[in-house]
């Protein structure tokens, strides 16, 4: 009696196994069909062509949003930390400034003017970033200190 119960259950498990490969099968198909209609949409110009630009302000629209929810959604005790992390990331934007605006000294025509003035912008509002933060993080220390 226990041999025709393992019988059975063998007989089920093969036969899920042929419905799932049966179903695997299908899917290949459907994607492969996909596949297909994606590339000949893309070889007669139907799809595919997203203006780099375009696609640039879309990721940097999504960021702004991610920042912003991410940022508020910290709580206050993990701002020193958070603001920390900004001081190093804006330090690796200084040493990235000063390489730009520096570029005269590295390229043999004397660099672009273009890339020296950006370069400055940049080092100017990273270096406000970085004294605003470490203003922030100093106040957000001595709300931890005991008073008195």
């Amino acid at each position: 009696m226990a041999t025709e119960t393992t019988q059975q259950l063998l007989e089920k498990a093969q036969s899920a196994a042929e419905a799932t490969r049966h179903l695997a099968d299908t899917a290949q198909t459907y994607a492969d069909q996909l596949a297909q209609a994606a590339a000949a949409a893309t070889a007669h110009g139907l799809g595919g062509g997203i203006d780099p630009v375009v696609f640039r302000l879309a990721i940097f629209a999504l960021a702004v949003f991610v920042g912003y929810y991410v940022v508020w959604s910290v709580t206050p005790a993990l701002h020193t930390p958070l603001m920390s992390v900004t001081n190093a990331i804006s330090s690796v934007i200084v040493v990235g400034a000063l390489l730009s605006v520096g570029v005269d000294t590295a390229a043999a025509d004397g660099g672009s003017s273009w890339a020296r003035w950006f370069g400055f912008v940049a080092l100017t509002l990273a270096c406000v970033n970085i004294f605003g933060g470490f203003l922030v993080t100093e106040r957000m220390l001595s709300m931890y200190k005991k008073k008195g």
